[in-house]
């Protein structure tokens, strides 16, 4: 949330702080209510631009074995799919400053710097060479991710990373990418024989379950790690501007946009932390799986010599 977002919310925050606060006999605050703080962070079916609010299509609710599933347009939508034509633009642009020229400049370089990064400080390390022909995904994964942090940093922008349906789903792309991976290097056969965890058979029962409930504990840890840091920050910002209508003096204004614009910059730097984390925990379950397989063809290989 940059200092024009700061004002906005400003702006939008006063008069539901008024109505709120409960005025005593000496015409100050005494009870605020922070509940109205929580909009601008939560999923709506409305679309914040600058000269009012544009009301998204709400499509017919679908009933699927008594669940009802609603499948309408909402804010955090928008945001994921402006995301990934902003990361689809990115790849384009620098693929073409590519075939211009070998020794890209300016913004096409600075992709060139994060490409080489993840490759070699997250593929390699921890997926050895076999994960290099799952450096398109993990890269697609690091820039969606980023994209979608730093679009809640942008006035009347939002986080889709705050909504837990979004981390939600990515975590079980990653879920599915992790045993694929393992399946390709290991084989069926031994990445089942991995769910027994390597003990005497009269305790599958006991192990077996184990097993499998770790392979979905990973993702889940994904999932809730990403949600509750871009949640969290954003929390904190518009704590800190409650607190101004909180206290309602005239002191207080200065100090927190002080405190505002300083955990604005953290917010950057933990949207890039994010991005990072979750790209290389995602290569670091990956890999547990490749270099598995790799050693059991190794040890297969060294038996059979």
């Amino acid at each position: 949330m940059t200092a024009p977002a700061v004002l906005d919310t400003l702006r939008e925050a006063a008069p539901a702080a008024l109505d709120s606060a409960a005025l005593g006999a000496h015409g100050h605050p005494e009870a605020f209510e922070f509940g109205h703080l929580f909009d601008h962070i939560k999923d709506s079916n409305e679309l914040e631009i600058p000269f009012g609010k544009i009301e998204l299509p709400h499509l017919p609710t679908i009933h699927v074995a008594g669940v009802d599933f609603d499948l309408s347009i909402t804010k955090h939508v928008i945001f994921v799919l402006l995301s990934a034509v902003v990361v689809a633009a990115l790849a384009l642009s620098s693929a073409r400053a590519y075939r211009r020229s070998l020794v890209p400049k300016g913004f096409a370089n600075a992709v060139e710097v994060i490409v080489v990064f993840v490759r070699d400080e997250i593929v390699l390390p921890n997926m050895g060479p076999g994960g290099l022909r799952y450096l398109p995904y993990l890269l697609t994964v690091f820039f969606f991710v980023l994209v979608m942090n730093l679009m809640g940093l942008i006035p009347f922008g939002s986080s889709a990373t705050g909504n837990i349906a979004v981390t939600g789903g990515m975590a079980i792309i990653s879920f599915i990418m992790i045993q694929v991976a393992a399946i390709r290097s290991m084989g069926l056969a031994h990445y089942l024989a991995e769910l027994t965890g390597g003990v005497p058979w009269f305790l599958w029962p006991i192990m077996v379950p184990v097993e499998i409930l770790s392979l979905f504990t990973k993702p889940f840890a994904l999932c809730i790690r990403l949600f509750a840091n871009m949640t969290g920050g954003h929390l904190v910002i518009l704590s800190l501007i409650g607190m101004i209508f909180l206290f309602g003096s005239y002191l207080v204004p200065p100090l927190t946009l002080a405190f505002v614009l300083g955990i604005n910059l953290l917010e950057i730097f933990v949207a890039f932390l994010q991005a990072y984390i979750f790209t290389i925990l995602t290569a670091l379950f990956m890999g547990l799986g490749i270099l598995a397989g790799g050693e059991a063809k190794e040890h297969a290989h060294t038996s059979g010599d």
